[in-house]
């Protein structure tokens, strides 16, 4: 038996320690894009790197890593993934999240509910363990809540018992080849369910809604009613005064993952302790400090133009936004069109997209940001903000790009922002 493992990252060494358990005769061999493993390579596997082209691997499995396109790898063997491993093996029925933003918020509500109500819950995906490394301990009574991304999706052969599909916008169309591939990857979700299946989704989103009618199963579609409660069946369950999580999209988020949970537990005395605890996640939407009158935010998880237009529609006071980075593909008109009609915040440019950010700004006629190029440093950054704020307002890192290129990831980003604040003095 002959094992291949595209990508050597958290998935993949995740399939290799399931594979050397389930065909613990196997002989494994490793083809990355990197020239040299970011993972220790375990003893007497092959490293092949600097791999561009996956096409013709020789091999009896092939396990892909998501974000390896399933048109760029061909084999004479079986092509499979982490995901599609898992669906396949898993006894307990699974609740998936997918969507571009609240994914990781959304999925840990659903998992808190649940384990306050007594149930077994198994929280994986990017924002909890590796598939794989969880499938042992999972048994039939118990439930899954799978944090699903596109990438995870455009091969999935199975859909979750329960689909979640929150905003969907466009995203990670540096590796799509374009909007209607991502769209089509993320439909997966709900594309494979049965009758006896649930779809929810945002109904105020319009590609959310496509997806979501477009599913065989018992649809579920929410909005966010202008209200002063959150109620779910005509059942009062909180105020949203009484709420910690910011911003109109985590109501998005709230609401999905009762409408997740609900099929399992409809107690709301749970549910609205959950909820009235539940302070979010690192890095989104998350409060730093509060320093003579500006307040900080570290909201490094947003990668797109849209996730950043709900963060700053989260605050009304006048707004310091931090943006850049490395695009994903993303077109920023309709963020400078969003910034000049608001007409509260200024904006610090960075990062390697600073430019292309510029010509947007340029061309919608948004003239307050200051551009700091790719070459500085977080205590710059925030130095900066510092001196554009003025009292009462928010200081906001929401980049709309990744982070590659001035940073680990996103969560490097938010830390370094969250240190510079710190270190402030009054």
């Amino acid at each position: 038996m002959k094992i291949a493992l595209l990508g050597y990252g958290v998935e993949g060494e995740s399939a290799y320690k399931y594979y050397s358990r389930t065909q613990p005769d196997a002989q494994f061999v490793i083809y990355d894009n990197a020239n040299e493993p970011k993972y220790s390579v375990p003893s007497g596997v092959e490293f092949v790197g600097g791999v561009n082209d996956f096409h013709n691997i020789d091999a009896d499995i092939v396990v892909k890593t998501p974000a390896i396109a399933p048109d760029k790898v061909s084999s004479n063997g079986q092509i499979t993934s982490v995901t599609r491993e898992f669906f396949a093996r898993c006894p307990a029925p699974i609740i998936g999240v997918t969507g571009t933003k609240g994914k990781g918020t959304t999925c840990t509500l659903i998992a808190e509910i649940l384990k306050a109500a007594g149930k077994n819950v198994h929280l994986i995906g990017n924002i909890g363990t590796p598939a794989l490394d969880e499938l042992d301990k999972i048994t039939a009574e118990d439930i899954v809540v799978y944090e699903l991304s596109s990438f995870q999706l455009w091969d999935l052969g199975k859909s979750p018992h329960i689909a979640v599909v929150l905003m969907v916008d466009a995203e990670h169309l540096d590796v799509h080849g374009d909007l209607q591939e991502y769209v089509k990857a993320k439909a997966n979700i709900v594309s494979h369910q049965s009758p006896s299946d649930v779809a929810i989704y945002y109904a105020d989103n319009d590609t959310a809604r496509q997806i979501g009618e477009s599913s065989v199963a018992m649809k579920v579609p929410y909005s966010i009613p202008d209200s002063l409660n959150i109620e779910i069946d005509g059942k009062e369950i909180i105020k949203r005064s009484d709420i910690k999580l910011v911003g109109q999209h985590n109501l998005q988020n709230i609401y999905a993952a009762i409408l997740a949970s609900w099929h399992y537990s409809q107690d709301t005395d749970i549910i609205a302790k959950v909820l009235r605890e539940f302070s979010g996640l690192p890095h989104r939407l998350s409060f730093v400090r509060e320093l003579n009158g500006v307040q900080y935010y570290d909201d490094s998880i947003s990668t797109t133009p849209a996730s950043t237009i709900a963060a700053l529609k989260s605050f009304d006071q006048p707004k310091v936004l931090i943006l850049g980075g490395r695009s994903k593909g993303a077109d920023f008109a309709e963020l400078a069109k969003f910034l000049v009609n608001t007409g509260d915040t200024r904006v610090i440019l960075v990062g390697a997209e600073a430019e292309k950010i510029q010509k947007s700004f340029e061309a919608a006629g948004f003239t307050k940001y200051k551009n700091l190029g790719s070459e500085t440093g977080m205590q710059t950054i925030v130095k900066t903000s510092r001196e554009m704020a003025g009292t009462n307002s928010t200081v906001l890192l929401s980049p709309a790009c990744s982070s590659i290129g001035m940073f680990k990831n996103y969560a490097d980003r938010g830390d370094q922002f969250k240190a510079a604040v710190e270190a402030l003095q009054p």
